[in-house]
């Protein structure tokens, strides 16, 4: 799957966190990337690609059902670094 999956630009995928609801149905995928410099063309590649990650799931991981997938960008991994600038400018200044 490693050889499927991997990306062009040779840039880093994180999953940061999964949020699937009550019904177990769809799962809510969130990635932060590292070393791309457009994230929404790996984004775009994943969600291109979640029909074969998820029959990969479905025949490695045993679940009630195989969940329809959907890949958002974390906000969370560009406010950590955005703290991380301010901190570094605060301590030169």
């Amino acid at each position: 799957m490693a050889d499927e999956l991997r990306l062009e630009s040779g840039g880093l995928v994180s999953v940061t966190r999964v949020e699937v609801p009550a019904d177990l149905r769809l799962a809510r995928v969130y990635l932060s990337f590292f070393g791309l410099p457009d994230p929404s063309s790996a984004l775009a590649f994943l969600e291109g690609r979640s029909g074969s990650i998820r029959r990969r799931l479905a025949s490695t991981v045993e679940m009630k059902y195989n969940p329809q997938l959907f890949f958002r960008l974390d906000p969370s991994a560009a406010e950590v670094e955005r703290i991380d600038r301010l901190l570094d400018a605060s301590k030169k200044g």
